[in-house]
């Protein structure tokens, strides 16, 4: 039989259509059964009339249903995949305003100004297990795919708490690697490589072309188009050369772009700065919102138009997403090789704790996902994501499990724009007195809380 996708967060039509679009692209999946899942009826039916839609123009057979009812939804399910965003985008961003106000510019910690938001990963923390413990309650044998933010940290959390070789994150980040070698005129097929780090922090450090080391030709490559515009379309800007340069080891995607958090803070620490790597991530952010809200809006309008063909608006052409590649591997066992993101209990990557995610290559097939093991990173690489990445989410996590306050304004002190722990202070509390923010708030400040049995005891 074939197997029964859940989307979860559905109602994100963009990324619903995405998926069809790779789904009716794979042949071994013509037949799935898909069940899109969302709270939102109005968004709920314009993902499913796309979806619907699409797969009838292309010829592809598949049963596509929708439902408001996550419970209903997972019955069945052998693969749910979560891309929900539990407070939403204008909750997000109205702490990230609050944020602004204050001194915190992009390019600081991933967990002040970007979508991984202490703010908003409490409600995804929250979100995402729920869904994961629905899941295994309803479907017990069904694989929980995280493609939502923030993936390091609940594939951390949640691997920690239930040791479930069935929880597996994905993030599109990494994939411009493929770019990398179309743009060198390599062939796939020959050439092998190693991608080493924790997600939003991805490195390549090694890449062989025939079994030769490919960095020379990669070297030559960037020296020859300097210049050139298709070095945008190569992902690669002057800050990400720089950080080749200064650690001889290839960021990828969101390791630098305004997606991942903007690393490194010292390419953002004044606006000179900035303009000297012709980095914006302000402006990036902004536009990615007003392209979302254009797009939703576009989607809506199309989704209703039957005078349009909708494969001619959006090419059926791969996503460069990894979650039907995932799919098809582990229900089809076509053996593939996909850089996904795992615990590090393999010890996969020297140096990170065996507790801890990583973002590697993978070997999916019907038996499972299993990482491929590294040689690591570069010591000062692997000091960086200790800094930047371990820690503070290390310390995340506490706040969260011990329902600590006082641990979220120490998580705010670690962000390198953070000048004294008053501002922390002062930052926690405008965002936890937010109107909407009372299961924040009851978590931190109430009953059971550390701040509650702090002043029990005064």
């Amino acid at each position: 039989m074939k197997p029964k996708i859940v989307m979860i967060g559905a109602g994100s039509a963009i990324f619903s259509l995405s998926l069809i679009k790779d789904i009716c692209l794979t042949p071994n999946l013509e037949g799935s059964r898909i069940c899109l899942v969302d709270i939102n009826e109005a968004r709920l039916n314009t993902a499913y009339l796309l979806c619907t839609r699409y797969a009838k123009e292309l010829g592809v057979a598949l049963e596509i249903t929708k439902t408001l009812d996550r419970e209903e939804g997972l019955v069945g399910a052998d693969f749910v995949i979560n891309t929900a965003l539990a407070c939403g985008y204008g909750k997000l961003q109205e702490g990230l305003a609050i944020a602004e106000e204050m001194g915190y510019h992009y390019g600081g910690s991933l967990h002040v100004m970007h979508d991984e938001a202490f703010w908003s990963n409490f409600y995804q923390f929250r979100m995402l297990e729920e869904v994961y413990l629905d899941t295994r309650r309803i479907a017990p044998n069904a694989w929980y795919i995280l493609a939502s933010n923030p993936v390091l940290t609940v594939t951390t959390m949640l691997g920690r708490k239930y040791h479930d070789p069935k929880i597996v994150g994905v993030c599109e980040g990494p994939s411009v690697i493929h770019d990398m070698f179309a743009k060198l005129g390599f062939d796939e097929k020959d050439v092998s490589y190693e991608v080493v780090g924790s997600n939003h922090f991805v490195w390549l450090t090694k890449m062989h072309h025939k079994g030769e080391d490919a960095f020379p030709i990669l070297d030559q490559w960037i020296e020859e188009h300097q210049e050139d515009p298709a070095l945008a379309e190569f992902s690669l800007c002057p800050k990400a050369l720089d950080m080749y340069k200064t650690f001889g080891v290839m960021p990828l995607g969101d390791t630098y772009t305004a997606g991942g958090g903007s690393y490194g803070w010292w390419y953002h620490s004044s606006p000179e700065v900035e303009k000297t790597f012709r980095e914006d991530p302000a402006g990036n952010w902004s536009n990615h919102y007003s392209a979302c809200v254009e797009r939703v809006a576009e989607l809506e309008r199309n989704a209703l138009d039957q005078d349009i063909q909708l494969t001619q608006l959006y090419p059926p052409v791969h996503s460069g997403e990894w979650i039907i590649d995932l799919i098809e591997a582990l229900s089809c066992d076509v053996e593939k090789k996909l850089i996904l993101n795992i615990l590090n209990d393999g010890s996969y990557v020297p140096g990170i704790p065996t507790d801890f995610n990583v973002e590697i290559l993978t070997m999916c097939n019907k038996n499972g996902v299993k990482g491929i093991r590294t040689d690591g990173l570069p010591r000062a690489v692997l000091g960086h994501l200790f800094a930047d990445r371990i820690g503070m989410v290390e310390v995340e996590l506490a706040a969260y499990q011990e329902r600590d306050e006082e641990l979220l304004v120490d998580l705010v002190m670690m962000d390198r724009q953070t000048k004294s722990r008053e501002q922390a202070r002062i930052l926690v509390d405008r965002i936890l007195a937010l109107p909407w923010n009372e299961p924040m708030r009851e978590h931190y400040r109430g009953l059971g809380s550390k701040r509650r049995k702090h002043s029990i005891k005064k």
